[in-house]
């Protein structure tokens, strides 16, 4: 089994700086700063709930709004996803999980197979989180899941209080994912009867 599998990114455009540092086999730990309380409140829930170590500083243009920033973070840690989970031999690949959350009840599944695509069923009843657009959850998991080259579905089946139900988004992702990143002593290569993913 492999341990502390890490990558460090960093982005840097226009709109947007950013350095991410992740380990997939941490504890829970975080330092998370991207200028907008409430998405970070949300990148620490899903560090804690994976089990996953990351330190993030994002440096965005928010005097424009919260876009550039949400989206950019969510490509750079799609990319570290990626270069994390290196050649995926010997995990379990897919991973899901029914989370929870108060009033709020949240489906997410997660196939680590290369082919990015997003199902992305929320209906918030607020624009806003805080100082987070609720519009911009779909823009960060979307950039996730083709950053990170994964299949990512994410359906709210009920829910009422919109801080409930994006808090239950993250987490549900963050338990998906724990479980698609992490071994299985039965698979000795990749999960695919093509040989690779």
């Amino acid at each position: 089994m492999k341990e502390n599998r890490t990558a460090s990114v960093k982005r840097e455009t226009g709109e947007t700086q950013i350095t991410l540092d992740l380990n997939l086999d941490g504890k829970g730990e975080s330092q998370i700063s991207t200028g907008i309380g409430f998405f970070d409140h949300m990148l620490e829930g899903f560090t804690k709930h994976g089990l996953f170590d990351m330190k993030l500083n994002v440096t965005g243009d928010l005097h424009v709004d919260g876009h550039h920033t949400v989206e950019d973070t969510g490509i750079v840690l799609g990319n570290a996803i990626r270069e994390a989970v290196g050649d995926k031999k010997g995990i379990r690949r897919y991973g899901h999980m029914i989370l929870p959350m108060d009033d709020a009840l949240v489906l997410c599944a997660v196939d680590l197979c290369t082919r990015p695509y997003l199902s992305y069923e929320a209906d918030f009843k607020t624009e806003r989180i805080g100082y987070l657009d609720t519009e911009l959850i779909r823009e960060f998991f979307y950039a996730v899941s083709y950053s990170a080259m994964m299949n990512l579905h994410i359906k709210v089946i009920s829910g009422v209080n919109s801080h409930h139900i994006a808090e239950a988004m993250f987490k549900a992702f963050a338990k998906a994912l724990d479980t698609a990143v992490s071994f299985d002593e039965r698979i000795n290569d990749v999960l695919s009867t093509k040989g690779s993913l």
